[in-house]
């Protein structure tokens, strides 16, 4: 979806409000992708700020289908989104690799989606959990922590004495 944002860039102390729907349904992010479960309307104030220059600020909520980090179960994860963005005309860039700094900005049209994902990028949490205090799953058997312990051998030698340990297995007669 597309705004036309020329009435904004081009008259001075223009302000317009504006709500419209998200038309996302996935995003990716690290390699992964993600459905879209549920998404708030997004709300934009575009405000002028000078000759051919707007501001661009917005609101939504977006729900993910994700997967815990630590166990693998199903999770919805909420990103809430609260943005502001400078934006130019394509006429006034002092420096034309400035233009190229908003890919979301197609000569004076907004690409809503583009600007969106960019910022669901940004806001997207470094560890999706089920729970805060998920133990994860046991890297031996594969069996959910969180459900209960296993039986599994989880002790880790320390690495600073692997040369002491090879010396004495070194000595052992067979």
């Amino acid at each position: 979806m597309f705004i036309n944002l020329t009435e904004v860039l081009t008259n001075e102390d223009r302000v317009i409000s504006m709500q419209t729907e998200a038309q996302i349904t996935e995003a990716s992010v690290g390699g992964e992708t993600y459905a879209v479960c549920d998404a708030s309307p997004v709300a934009f104030v575009f405000t002028n700020i000078g000759r051919g220059r707007a501001k661009i600020e917005g609101e939504a909520e977006f729900t993910f289908d994700a997967g815990c980090d630590r166990c693998l179960k199903p999770v919805r994860q909420k990103v809430a989104l609260s943005f502001a963005r400078e934006v130019w005309a394509p006429d006034t860039a002092a420096d034309p690799s400035d233009y190229e700094e908003q890919p979301f900005m197609d000569g004076f049209q907004l690409n809503v989606e583009d600007l969106l994902i960019s910022e669901i990028v940004t806001s997207w949490p470094m560890k999706i959990l089920c729970k805060p205090d998920c133990k994860g799953i046991c890297p031996t058997c594969g069996r959910d922590l969180n459900t209960g312990t296993c039986d599994c051998d989880t002790f880790v030698p320390d690495p600073r004495m692997a040369a002491i340990k090879d010396i004495f297995e070194a000595d052992k007669e067979v």
